[in-house]
């Protein structure tokens, strides 16, 4: 046996394990309870490590977390990209591999600190940790994806602190927990090498997470049932489910545009205030192709609907010399009378998928799929106003940037919108995880979310994170609800993420600090 646990530990098994748990809490397997422990391996693992063998398990640590949450994104780069199989598995190890990267630097800096502090683990673990996801967030164009709070879209209670602190306070709380298990299990460890080693830091530490805890619950369930001024809408989203190597075949074109007509006449008869139709659903450049266009507003009066669609558009952008054509990945809001009365363009495109960063140093790089580099980023975070509230439009990957989101609503607002095409990842946990990260973002900002994605999920999500209707992947179908808009302006939309800002400090303080 201990031969066995020795091996174990030279290969950096306590480190995969933990990596294998969160991996098990995300969506689609959901075992969500398992994250609030599941780094407590890894945290004992680590301590007492020298900085190198620290940073190989942060790495092993994460190359398994990142993969088995990430793993879907060889799905596109193989089926759209005709990258074969196994170079497509390569490319997402690649990626996660630089992701690896951030628990590395957390395993480096948290065995670093704590082998020779009377610190606790609960304090020092989820300060590094919460800055290094942060900073992930924004590094590299930015890829939030997998953030650890993530994992709790459905723990309601413990989840209402993100209109304060974000999801980064709720990664935070949950390195707390692992932490203060790994301190339980360390004490003795840590009393025997030190003796002179104080109890006083780490019984404080008890106590106060405690206090946290029972707060944090506290509060959840006051916001859960708390009633908080808005409007009834009812909005309808359309799923087409078009099929995404044949979405823009000039001989599919018709049965695109018959698909989303006959979904949104038989939704128009219940009379929503808006029909949604999901990213780039529309197989034509809006306003340029005149004939589809001048037909989708005709169809369009007859609704009796505001309509929102996605759509590419061509602008002109004046140069030095030149008049050049760019493109956009936007969203078209109709009124009534089929009017445009809102455009919006996409801001945070995706890399490799709607432009390719670095072009000059990376001119080797060819297309991937179709329009990939051509798509220029809006530059306007612009909310759409209408007599039933005003929204701003989320496109695609925007929804899983906190940041973003909010400064929509700075200055008020009654929903979200979210369009996005998910056909992409077919049916792996890519488009589950993809729809749990709308959860946080109704709860930071306090505004009820309706997302229309063409192969699924859509779905309604209430200002507390309720999820109360979903449709199932790959079916052509739509969904209507009646929705509660809500005119809240939380104190994560006000100020942003003044708690990773705090948790910085406090990274910088323990960086500074003299060693003893």
């Amino acid at each position: 046996m201990n031969k066995l646990k020795t091996k174990f530990n030279r290969f950096y098994g306590p480190a995969i394990l933990s990596g294998l748990l969160l991996f098990l809490s995300f969506p689609k397997i959901e075992l969500y309870p398992i994250a609030w422990v599941a780094l407590v391996p890894l945290l004992v693992y680590v301590y007492g490590k020298d900085k190198k063998s620290a940073f190989k398990a942060g790495l092993f640590f994460g190359i398994v977390y990142f993969f088995g949450t990430t793993y879907w994104i060889y799905h596109s780069i193989n089926k759209y990209g005709s990258i074969p199989f196994v170079p497509s598995i390569l490319l997402v190890l690649l990626l996660c591999l630089y992701l690896s990267m951030y628990p590395a630097l957390f395993s480096f800096l948290y065995a670093a600190h704590i082998k020779k502090s009377d610190l606790p683990i609960m304090f020092v673990a989820p300060v590094f940790w919460t800055v290094l996801e942060f900073v992930r967030s924004y590094a590299m164009t930015g890829f939030p994806w997998s953030s650890l709070g993530y994992s709790q879209y459905k723990f309601l209670p413990a989840i209402q602190i993100a209109d304060i602190t974000g999801i980064y306070g709720i990664s935070f709380l949950l390195i707390a927990v692992n932490g203060a298990f790994a301190d339980i299990l360390l004490l003795k460890q840590r009393k025997t090498e030190r003796p002179l080693y104080s109890l006083i830091p780490t019984l404080g530490g008890f106590i106060l997470l405690s206090v946290v805890l029972v707060a944090t619950f506290s509060y959840g369930f006051y916001r859960l049932y708390q009633q908080r001024p808005g409007a009834n809408i009812k909005a309808a989203v359309i799923q087409g489910n078009i099929e995404q190597d044949k979405k823009w075949e000039p001989s599919y074109q018709n049965a695109v545009i018959g698909a989303y007509k006959e979904l949104s006449a038989a939704a128009a008869e219940e009379k929503p205030d808006i029909i949604i139709w999901p990213e780039t659903s529309v197989p034509f450049i809006f306003g340029k192709d005149g004939a589809l266009t001048e037909d989708l507003l005709s169809f369009q009066r007859q609704l009796d609907s505001y309509l929102l669609f996605g759509s590419v558009l061509t602008k002109d952008r004046s140069g030095s010399k030149t008049i050049a054509q760019k493109f956009t990945n936007s969203a078209v809001l109709l009124n009534r009378d089929g009017n445009v009365s809102y455009i919006y363009d996409k801001i945070h495109l995706v890399p490799f998928g709607e432009y390719v960063p670095l072009r000059k140093f990376l001119f080797f790089i060819d297309k991937l799929v179709v329009g990939v580099g051509d798509y220029a980023p809006g530059d306007s975070y612009i909310r759409a106003v209408t007599p039933f509230g005003s929204f701003g439009t989320l496109i695609c990957y925007e929804i899983i940037f906190p940041g973003l989101a909010r400064k929509f609503y700075t200055k008020g607002g009654d929903f979200i919108v979210t369009i996005t095409n998910d056909a992409w990842f077919g049916k792996t946990h890519g488009p589950y995880q993809h729809f749990s990260m709308a959860v946080f973002r109704a709860i930071e900002n306090r505004k009820p979310v309706i997302r229309a994605a063409n192969s699924g999920i859509s779905g309604f999500i209430d200002s507390s994170g309720r999820i109360l209707s979903q449709t199932e992947l790959f079916k052509r179908t739509f969904s209507i609800r009646d929705l509660k808009t809500d005119k809240t302006l939380t104190a994560y939309t006000k100020y942003g993420d003044i708690f990773s800002y705090l948790c910085i400090v406090c990274s910088l303080l323990l960086l500074l600090k003299k060693k003893p």
